[in-house]
């Protein structure tokens, strides 16, 4: 029961993490971030936020993850308010690099095409 639960509450937090970050939160830094995932603890204390932003540049990288940092009190107190739960997890944020790794396998696969059009 308790698993169920657990996965619920991160689809839950993902989904309404993304519409904090389109609606609520002002900053310019965040804009282009996706949450592509939520690892919430068993106990429900934490809950580790992945999220991908479009650009490849380290700067964009520094200011998307600066920003997330000024928001994550405002993100909390919303989920919060958004979701019904006894005690709102405190947040994390990490970037999820699978995603630019695929991102990067598709520019790779398109240059083989490229260079090899009976590919």
């Amino acid at each position: 029961m308790a698993h169920y639960r657990i996965g619920r509450l991160e689809q839950e937090i993902q989904r309404e993490v993304n519409d904090i970050l389109l609606k609520r939160v002002r900053d310019p830094r965040v804009q282009g971030i996706t949450v592509t995932g939520v690892v919430v603890t068993g106990d429900l204390q934490q809950a580790t936020i992945y999220y991908s932003i479009l650009s490849d540049l380290a700067s964009d990288g520094e200011k998307a993850e600066a920003g997330l940092k000024k928001a994550t009190g405002l993100i909390r107190s919303e989920l919060g308010a958004r979701l019904n739960i006894f005690k709102t997890p405190e947040l994390f944020f990490e970037r999820d690099e699978s995603v630019q790794y695929g991102s990067h396998i598709d520019q790779l696969l398109n240059q083989l095409h490229r260079d090899d059009p009976n590919l």
